[in-house]
Formats: C-alpha cells, sequence, structure tokens
C-alpha cells in the first residue's frame, strides 16, 4: 500500500514560514531541524513541511522555480478546509496572506476561498464537500 505522507514546500526562511502557519492557521510545529532549514507542522495524517532552497539543491539536481508574492502562482495548491472559511481567511489574511478570491458558495454547497502564504504559494480554504 502507498499513502502520501509529505508535502514539502521550498521556502526562502523555513523559521519565518512556520511561524506564519502557526499563527494564520494555528497549526502547531511537529519538527524543526537545529539549522533551522526543514520543518514541519502537524497537519493531520499527511504532513506539510517546508525546506530551505539550499538543503532542496543539495537532494536534487535540479533548480527550483520559486514562488513569490509578486509572481503568477504556481499550478499547486494546499488546500485546508474548515467549518468557517469566511474567519479562516480573515485570520489568514491578518497574518500577511493575501486574498486571491474571496469565499463563494460553488453549486455543489461547498464554500471555497484563496489566499497566497508569505511566500506566495496558493493556499484553498473551503467547507468539506458533503456526500
Amino acid at each position: 500500500m502507498i499513502k502520501l505522507g509529505y508535502t514539502i514546500q521550498y521556502v526562502s526562511n523555513v523559521t519565518e514560514t512556520i511561524s506564519f502557519y502557526e499563527k494564520a492557521f494555528g497549526l502547531p510545529k511537529k519538527f524543526i531541524t537545529p539549522e533551522g532549514d526543514y520543518a514541519e507542522l502537524a497537519t493531520g495524517e499527511t504532513t506539510l513541511a517546508f525546506a530551505s532552497y539550499e538543503l532542496g539543491k543539495s537532494n536534487i539536481k535540479t533548480d527550483f522555480i520559486h514562488s513569490t508574492p509578486n509572481k503568477d502562482v504556481l499550478g499547486v495548491e494546499f488546500v485546508f478546509v474548515t467549518d468557517d472559511v469566511n474567519a479562516t481567511v480573515e485570520q489568514a489574511c491578518s497574518n500577511g496572506a493575501v486574498l486571491e478570491s474571496p469565499a463563494e458558495q460553488k453549486p455543489w454547497g461547498q464554500t471555497v476561498a484563496y489566499v497566497r502564504d508569505i511566500n506566495g504559494f496558493l493556499l484553498e480554504i473551503c467547507t468539506p464537500i458533503k456526500e
């Protein structure tokens, strides 16, 4: 059996990024290296982690497309599911996130909004899909 275990975002400042996610979403830090070049958040079964560009370069041979707030978003998003989209968006934006698209009710009943984190990564904030 295979399962998704980690999602790692490469960033310029790991400790600043972890601090943002702790404040913006209330996600507790699970682990950080003594060097501060890799850290994980306690996000449930799949871990959201951050690594420095330098650490990434030591692991792979190719370079990275750096996500920044002033460029187009990368073709990937991270989704946070909550019962209160508006409150979560407000908390995220008051801690440095930038609103991309305000909360909108989708035809299937889900409420969805989009923000960008301090590194420019796209984050979807939504209610659970009702079965």
